[in-house]
């Protein structure tokens, strides 16, 4: 257990308070899906899984240019 509480971060700690914060406005308004929302957030932080875990929200690496041979551009007149 001690393992486990080691590997949290800031981030993580933020969206599981989020998460309850959500969840008990939620039941205090009654309005139920404000509480699956936070349920939500409490989960994906206990799991330590974020929004981005399929990949959508990486950043492509940039790629070198190719090197043509030459362009030959006509002109238009």
């Amino acid at each position: 257990m001690k393992n486990y509480l080691k590997s949290w971060n800031l981030a993580r700690v933020l969206r599981l308070a989020i998460g309850v914060i959500i969840i008990m406005q939620g039941i205090e308004i009654e309005q139920w899906l404000l509480v699956g929302m936070g349920v939500l957030f409490a989960i994906l932080s206990f799991f330590n899984v974020n929004m981005c875990a399929t990949g959508s929200c990486g950043v492509p690496t940039q790629r070198r240019p190719h090197k043509h041979a030459g362009t030959a551009y006509d002109e238009v007149k």
